[in-house]
């Protein structure tokens, strides 16, 4: 590995870690000519399927767009990023295990969906407003109703309420 600072061919190991699942290695190495320490990670390189899109055309799979999406729905929620990092390797490993060398773009859409419902009832609103295009208030009602009853009670308890119960002002 070249150093970043002085573009030396030679450095060593100084620390190595395993970071989140285990899929990934963080390494601290130090340059044996100029000192300098920077950190590097390891993870495997695994060919995702090629993602088939609605209208038939397929694509390489995106990750980029994967994260957009997700911290999109996510945007102004009190959601860590650490949870955020979580649901996305858990979305990338439900792509990779169906061993499959394309995937339909809607079954991407409903992980996506399956891992925001268990983070942030808002944030799978969010989403699933724009993934199921939503024509009126109407379909919002159905989905948050369908949310409300179908959500286990262990993540009820960690959801933040969709809509607070707020007490009626006097006078209003």
């Amino acid at each position: 590995m070249h150093c970043p600072f002085c573009t030396h061919d030679e450095t060593r190991v100084i620390d190595s870690r395993l970071l989140g699942e285990g899929d990934q290695i963080r390494r601290r190495r130090e340059c044996l000519a100029c000192k300098a320490r920077f950190t590097t990670y390891e993870t495997a390189e695994l060919n995702l399927p090629r993602v088939i899109k609605s209208d038939g055309r397929r694509e390489t799979f995106n990750e980029h767009k994967l994260r957009g999406g997700i911290v999109k729905a996510l945007e102004k929620r009190p959601v860590a990023m650490a949870l955020v990092e979580a649901a996305l390797n858990r979305i990338r490993r439900g792509v990779r295990e169906g061993g499959e060398r394309e995937i339909d773009s809607h079954r991407i859409g409903e992980l996506v969906m399956d891992e925001l419902r268990g983070l942030d009832q808002v944030a799978y609103v969010r989403f699933a407003s724009v993934y199921r295009s939503f024509e009126d208030v109407r379909a919002f009602l159905e989905e948050i109703e369908r949310l409300e009853n179908d959500l286990p009670p262990n993540l009820r308890e960690q959801q933040l309420a969709l809509i607070p119960d707020v007490e009626p002002t006097p006078g209003r």
